[in-house]
């Protein structure tokens, strides 16, 4: 009994050393704003998002926090604790919102219009594919079946590779609902924020933008590392479907040129 009771004492000792200061580490509180309504599918995701961040947060002395805004607020409410923002707005809520929090990312879960990335302001995160990438993409798929009435889409319920399927079924345990480009959008956020935080202990709005548009590498379950171009738009492969099932992904092999992802949608902004 003596001797497993010094393996023990040996064994959390060695721990201590692989893992330092882990149990010294200070507490973060990480807190995100959702502006949107309480039954749109992108808050399902975030709330997905923020399960696994709190899962992970629990080894690392980290909590995090989600709260619903009303969008009538946003001119009065004080956003300053707040370490990122999502979004499923109108496109002029969402322009009243990058104007008045200008140091705080501003994702946008929703909006497809290609002016608003052209127009590359600095605190805009496009989670959602543009317009213009959609149909990048399924004009790639139709060079190689012209005949397909595919659409482009972020997400599928079906999609299983790159983890993918794992992705699916956590979100359905938890959500009682299948994952779409909506919620991956939701949780994409708040999952790239919050692996940011795990990884440099950066907890404050103005070093997260920086972070998230300069040096984030995000795998998000597709299989490719995405970031952001200098429009606010994230890099990232699209799904395409029809009659509800997968046919392709693009870029499309054999067609889209080199880089693949950069084949997908506007790449500068507006001169």
């Amino acid at each position: 009994m003596l001797n497993k009771r010094i393996l023990i004492i040996k064994l959390s000792f060695i721990a201590i050393l692989i893992v330092p200061n882990l149990a010294w580490t200070k507490d973060i509180e990480v807190h995100f704003a959702f502006v949107g309504q309480k039954d749109d599918a992108a808050l399902l995701g975030a709330h997905q998002g923020l399960i696994e961040a709190n899962l992970q947060g629990r080894f690392l002395n980290q909590k995090y926090e989600l709260e619903l805004i009303n969008f009538k607020n946003i001119l009065t409410h004080d956003f300053s604790k707040y370490i990122a923002v999502l979004t499923v707005v109108d496109i002029d809520t969402y322009y009243k919102l990058v104007d008045i929090l200008p140091n705080i990312a501003i994702f946008n879960l929703s909006i497809k219009n290609n002016l608003l990335r052209t127009a590359c302001i600095k605190n805009a995160l496009h989670i959602i594919p543009s317009n213009a990438m959609e149909l990048d993409a399924t004009n790639q798929w139709k060079k190689k079946s012209p005949h397909s009435s595919a659409k482009a889409q972020a997400w599928h319920p079906d999609f299983v590779k790159f983890a993918a399927r794992d992705l699916n079924k956590r979100y359905k345990k938890h959500q009682q609902v299948s994952m779409n480009d909506s919620s991956w959008a939701g949780w994409a956020a708040v999952k790239m924020t919050s692996d940011t935080v795990a990884r440099t202990k950066i907890d404050n709005s103005t070093e997260m933008l920086h972070y998230l548009k300069t040096e984030l590498t995000f795998d998000g379950q597709k299989g490719s590392v995405m970031n952001f171009r200098e429009t606010g738009q994230l890099r990232q492969p699209i799904l395409l479907i029809e009659k509800n099932k997968i046919v392709a992904e693009a870029p499309v092999r054999g067609v889209a040129k080199v880089p693949a992802l950069d084949s997908l949608g506007l790449l500068s902004c507006k001169k």
